[in-house]
């Protein structure tokens, strides 16, 4: 659901997909090619959340701040399951983990990679391509060419799915038993084992 928060309504470009059962709410800009699935909390009530092109927030992220603060998620960010933003600014092509944690202040540099679970600290700062796990996280490498691939073409994937969503998600009563003709068909993607394999 999109909701007024006093004098500010959500601006969403007409590409992105907000699931029904998202909240946005107030002073809330998104861009172009943006999934925000359901369950996802973006509260702009207290400041402003800016959420630019080709980045995704998934199943029940939390996004919010302190008043006055500004949450910036650039270009290609790609925020996991359950993760919470709190007034951070997350760099363009950056992967946060599922049910990771990003406190007030935080700034993530581009194409850094946060590990599922993760907790970073307040004003914590994160240069360029840092690999971050931990609680409290910390940097333990670089991210190498090899792993921005496999990110940026996972985060490729949710880039197409707002238009699929639009065009192929409608509400629907279940089946009581499988039907044997189903055509089963999904995006071919290898995971990060079967990548460094080859």
């Amino acid at each position: 659901m999109i909701y007024k928060f006093k004098d500010s309504i959500p601006v969403i470009d007409a590409s992105s997909f907000i699931h029904p059962q998202a909240s946005v709410i107030g002073n809330v800009i998104i861009g172009k090619n943006v999934y925000v699935g359901p369950g996802a909390a973006l509260r702009g009530d207290w400041g402003q959340i800016i959420i630019e092109d080709g980045c995704n927030v998934q199943e029940n992220c939390v996004v919010h701040m302190f008043p006055g603060t500004t949450v910036l998620l650039k270009e290609g960010a790609h925020i996991g399951h359950g993760a919470i933003i709190h007034g951070a600014l997350i760099g363009r092509n950056c992967m946060v983990g599922m049910n990771a944690v990003i406190m007030d202040n935080v700034i993530l540099g581009d194409e850094c990679i946060v590990g599922a679970l993760s907790f970073i600290k307040v004003g914590e700062v994160f240069e360029n391509r840092s690999l971050i796990v931990g609680n409290p996280a910390k940097k333990v490498k670089e991210v190498s060419d090899e792993m921005i691939k496999w990110k940026t073409a996972g985060t490729e994937l949710y880039q197409r799915l707002p238009k699929e969503m639009m065009e192929f998600l409608t509400v629907c009563e279940p089946l009581r038993t499988l039907p044997t003709d189903r055509k089963m068909e999904y995006p071919e993607y290898k995971n990060w084992k079967e990548t460094k394999q080859q």
